[in-house]
């Protein structure tokens, strides 16, 4: 039983299966919004919400609950996620009114939220460094995979059993995860300072309040960005940001660590090189399928297959990189990610009017790989540079700059393709994505010069 107990297996079944709930609840809703927009008869703008307000709460959520496991203990608040998003799954199918759905939805994506900064820390805490890279890598193909098939998985299971099933398809993973979680995991050691007062104080609840009202503000701006009507938020997020700021710099308990992020700029460059290359990523999930069916007349089955190139690029190359990284540190595979997106553009650029499936194929698999290879090698190196006690903090704030990314994303795709897709506006979305990744290559080439990388943390 004590073998049982201490298998690593086991150990990282039960985080991955946890924390592969907010990456599959992400992407498996789009194509349930049409049946629920019809079951409630709503228009799509409403409906949308389920979606939108999932990547809210989700970027706020990640570091705010990454702090509280920080304080309280990280396995306690893996398993309290954990049992947050069951009972989430269990009411949004019975929903009688469209406003529960969508609050049940805020309170999935709120669980969900909890476990994954907690099993990155968990995986942090618990697994050598000589495997760590490796066991992050795995996380990151499960969410990967979980995010490129949800949709997939998803169209099955509305077929098979109506929306109501995206929401029970969960059981069986937090299932696994909340039993092998209580078994496996390592108790928390006892925390210091228990007290409400205490734990009040050690939260920094302005700075939460400052940090939700700035991140909302913000993404809000972003999402609705091609109205025009919305610069109102973008003020209220850089004021909230600026008060943030100030605020966080003079607290004894911050919340996010800014004189650590000021003094530690390699850690600063990671989180900007994450929202860069989670804008080219998802420029291309979300705008190569529009593509495909409107600019190439493909059908969905056709657009599907194409895409599968990046999703299985991307996976491959995550499994690769972790060993990689075990070996020999971060510096080359971030240099590496960079250069293959940058390469993967460049060469879009050229082929972007001749429409060949071969090529396009070609720059998906550079694309993906590029983005597996960054997705790992940067969170690798998030974490060598995150002090013990700020893990789940660090985690979740990684966490954040993919949602920035993939709202900002969104904006682009919106200021592109506002009307239809044809070859001029698919040719501007590859020279955006070429111009994030020459920025992305820059920095990684002036803060990434050395090979020899010893993962030492910042004091």
């Amino acid at each position: 039983m004590k073998n049982w107990k201490t298998n690593s297996a086991i150990f990282m079944t039960a985080i991955a299966s946890g924390t592969i709930l907010n990456p599959l609840n992400s992407s498996m809703i789009a194509l349930a919004l049409h049946s629920i927009q019809r079951d409630y008869r709503l228009d799509f703008a409403t409906v949308s919400w389920l979606v939108s307000g999932f990547y809210l709460v989700s970027a706020v959520g990640q570091p705010v609950t990454g702090k509280l496991g920080d304080i309280i203990g990280r396995k306690k608040l893996f398993l309290i996620g954990l049992i947050i998003a069951a009972i989430a799954s269990v009411f949004a199918p019975l929903a009688p009114v469209f406003i529960i759905l969508l609050l049940m939805r805020f309170l999935q994506a709120a669980g969900s939220s909890a476990v994954y900064p907690s099993g990155v820390a968990l995986v942090h805490h618990h697994v050598s460094k000589e495997k760590q890279a490796s066991a992050l890598a795995v996380l990151a193909i499960c969410a990967s995979v979980m995010t490129a098939f949800g949709p997939t998985v998803g169209g099955f299971l509305i077929v098979w059993g109506g929306w109501q099933s995206i929401f029970y398809v969960n059981f069986p993973f937090i299932l696994v995860s909340l039993v092998l979680g209580a078994l496996v995991i390592p108790a928390d050691k006892k925390q210091q300072g228990r007290k409400l007062k205490e734990l009040m104080r050690k939260l920094d609840l302005l700075g939460i309040g400052l940090f939700t009202l700035s991140i909302v503000s913000l993404l809000w701006f972003l999402l609705e960005f091609e109205s025009h009507r919305e610069w109102l938020f973008l003020m209220i997020g850089l004021v909230a940001a600026g008060l943030l700021i100030l605020r966080e710099t003079k607290v004894s308990e911050p919340f996010i660590d800014l004189p650590l992020l000021h003094s530690n700029h390699k850690l600063s460059l990671v989180y900007l090189l994450f929202i860069f290359m989670n804008i080219a990523n998802y420029c291309l999930f979300y705008g190569m399928p529009v593509f495909f069916q409107s600019g190439l007349h493909l059908s969905v089955r056709a657009s599907g297959a194409m895409m599968l190139f990046m999703s299985i690029a991307s996976v491959a190359a995550s499994l690769l990189c972790g060993h990689w990284i075990d070996q020999s540190g971060v510096s080359r595979p971030i240099r590496m990610g960079a250069w293959l997106t940058l390469i993967g553009s460049l060469l879009m650029l050229l082929i972007a009017y001749q429409h060949s499936l071969v090529g396009i194929s070609l720059f998906l698999l550079l694309m993906g790989g590029g983005y597996g290879v960054s997705n790992v090698a940067l969170q690798a190196s998030m974490l060598q540079l995150t002090p013990e006690k700020m893990v789940g903090t660090g985690s979740g704030l990684f966490q954040t700059c993919r949602y920035i990314g993939s709202i900002a994303s969104s904006a682009i795709l919106g200021i592109l393709f506002r009307r239809t897709i044809s070859e001029s506006n698919f040719f501007s979305l590859i020279v955006v994505v070429s111009c994030v990744s020459l920025a992305a290559l820059l920095l990684v080439l002036v803060y990434f010069r050395r090979a020899n990388d010893s993962g030492r943390k910042a004091a």
